[in-house]
């Protein structure tokens, strides 16, 4: 059988302002794809512009019947000066989530996706040794003044992305190879997370706080090889359970070091999981193996893979887990709807307490130091003339919600001839670790 009935499981689509919203050159990222780090020369200048195409962008969302939308507030629109807050920029945002809202569409706001002002670079920003009270001024003026739209939050999105790819591959700003920064960071980045918790309970008692943390599975390329399993343990230790345990549980394991103030806790409302891939491990790096289903990226299609880490989170810290973040580089539109399907029917079969499930993404993005080409929207994006196109994809997603589920039907017209790619290399760098 292949249909599928979701259950409870809630569907909705993620974004982030500055792969989407255009027009802001105040922030780290615009500033580095102006000094030529972004792989085809772009800039988040000319993204998506949602910022002027908003409301049509939510007539899209409820098009697509979409009832549950992340998307993150731009800190450098909001403080474009340090302690200088722009009330346009927060009058912007009050009609954008009033007209979700409106719409019957529950928004998901992220108060840090890997962009900041530039005023806060410029300082050292996490490093920098007010940089965490910096964010909580962030945090406590956007709950202070969206409060009454929002109930829901995440306060960082994939930490241990955001400082591998700045702190110790240097491939994105501020470009740092430091691994005194990366453990500095990290620290710094826990007890933003843990305070901006309480600061968010303070003034909202009733809001539900997270953190989107990016999971995924780590192989051995070798099984029987112990520097090939020893690897492979240690990357996922440093790169996603040291963190994970520091900001939902207060405890900060080695290499971290806890600091004053902090104490052993419970520190997270719903466990957000952001779950991409697989790597194949034969050194200190990451890899993919030979003949396994990638997608234009390279990374490995692993559905599976998503229920093991959704498991591990769910032994660890257990409650209610959002999918944050699933979904897969397709340039062409030729396998999404399975990967879709297979990775929902995933969720639906592990009876683990999954509630939500937010596809990245909704609209084709600028992609960080990969600039415009790679493509993980279910609606395409015409860089040029900033035209919406829902893909094939995108009418399979809004089938899935309206039918609650997959039906044979279903699956013989969207899924059933789509194959994934497959590698003709062996251990291709993934640049996303």
């Amino acid at each position: 059988m292949t249909g599928f009935s979701l259950g409870d499981l809630a569907l909705g689509v993620s974004t982030a302002a500055t792969q989407i919203e255009g027009g802001d050159r105040n922030n780290n990222w615009y500033d580095w794809a102006q000094r030529g780090h972004i792989k085809d020369r772009s800039s988040p200048d000319t993204a998506g512009n949602h910022w002027e195409v908003w409301a049509s962008d939510i007539e899209l969302l409820d098009e697509l019947g979409i009832r549950h939308y992340r998307m993150s507030i731009e800190w450098s629109r909001l403080e474009p000066l340090q302690g200088q807050h722009d009330p346009v920029a927060l009058e912007h945002y009050r009609a954008e989530l009033t007209e979700l809202r409106r719409r019957g569409i529950r928004p998901l706001v992220t108060l840090h996706h890997f962009s900041h002002p530039s005023w806060f670079e410029s300082i050292g920003g996490f490093e920098h040794a007010d940089g965490v009270t910096h964010f909580l001024r962030h945090v406590r003026y956007v709950v202070t003044e969206l409060a009454d739209l929002v109930q829901d939050w995440i306060t960082i999105n994939e930490p241990n992305v955001y400082v591998t790819g700045s702190y110790f591959t240097g491939l994105w700003p501020p470009g740092t190879h430091n691994w005194a920064s990366v453990v500095r960071v990290f620290n710094r980045l826990a007890t933003a997370h843990i305070l901006a918790y309480e600061l968010i309970h303070e003034l909202q008692p009733d809001a539900t706080v997270g953190v989107a943390f990016h999971l995924r599975t780590f192989k051995p390329a070798l099984p029987w090889s112990p520097w090939h399993l020893g690897l492979a343990r240690m990357l996922q230790y440093l790169f996603q359970e040291v963190i994970a345990e520091a900001m939902c549980t207060g405890v900060f394991p080695y290499p971290l070091k806890r600091p004053r103030g902090i104490s052993p806790g419970k520190y997270y409302d719903v466990v957000g999981i952001n779950y991409y891939t697989q790597s194949t491990i034969t050194r200190f790096d990451d890899g993919t193996a030979e003949g396994v289903p990638v997608n234009d990226l390279g990374w490995e299609i692993m559905p599976a893979g998503l229920v093991q880490v959704a498991r591990w989170a769910n032994r660890n810290f257990p409650g209610p887990i959002w999918i944050t973040e699933n979904g897969t580089c397709d340039n062409h539109d030729r396998f999404r709807s399975r990967y879709i399907h297979d990775h929902l029917r995933a969720i639906v079969e592990s009876e683990l307490p999954i509630e939500r499930y937010y596809h990245w993404c909704f609209i084709d993005n600028w992609e960080w130091d990969e600039g415009s080409v790679p493509r993980f929207g279910l609606v395409h994006l015409d860089h040029a003339s900033k035209a919406r196109t829902i893909k094939e994809s995108g009418r399979f997603f809004a089938e899935i919600i309206a039918n609650r589920g997959v039906t044979e039907t279903m699956y013989d017209r969207w899924v059933r001839h789509q194959y994934y790619p497959k590698t003709e290399w062996h251990l291709s760098r993934n640049p996303r670790l």
